[in-house]
């Protein structure tokens, strides 16, 4: 089953890769993100390695302020959080635990706040960690 999140973050904590992989490292996931990510410029599938393995997801960098007009009642939780990173798998378990583990690096490290994309349904950092743990776990 595919899942898509949208991370809303300022600008200006948009995390370069380094500190992506700090983040992730921190919160001891195995994944690592492929050196054609770059904030603002990679677009599209981006690879990852988790535990060793292939794995990867869509990424994409876009303005918050189309999405927060569809959903106006994240306005108020999303303060000057302006930019949108949308993080989305195609349904593969390794590509959905991509996403919920750059999703809560995003949320514990940089100040994102994460929703279910489609319905604009926060997810609490805590919820994102516990997802990915639990569903790492069960690829192993």
């Amino acid at each position: 089953m595919a899942i898509s999140y949208s991370a809303l973050i300022d600008r200006a904590k948009v995390p370069d890769r380094g500190a992506l992989q700090e983040a992730l490292k921190g919160l001891k996931f195995k994944l690592s993100v492929d050196e054609a990510y770059e904030p603002f410029g990679a677009a599209g599938y981006l690879p990852c390695t988790l535990n060793g393995e292939d794995g990867g997801l869509d990424l994409r960098f876009e303005p918050a302020e189309a999405y927060l007009s569809e959903h106006p009642e994240l306005k108020a939780e999303a303060g000057t959080r302006d930019t949108l990173i949308g993080l989305r798998s195609g349904g593969d378990p390794r590509e959905d635990v991509c996403a919920l583990m750059l999703a809560a690096a995003l949320a514990n490290a940089f100040g994102a706040i994460v929703v279910v994309s489609k319905k604009g349904t926060l997810v609490p950092v805590e919820q994102l960690l516990s997802r990915a743990r639990s569903q790492f776990a069960e690829l192993e």
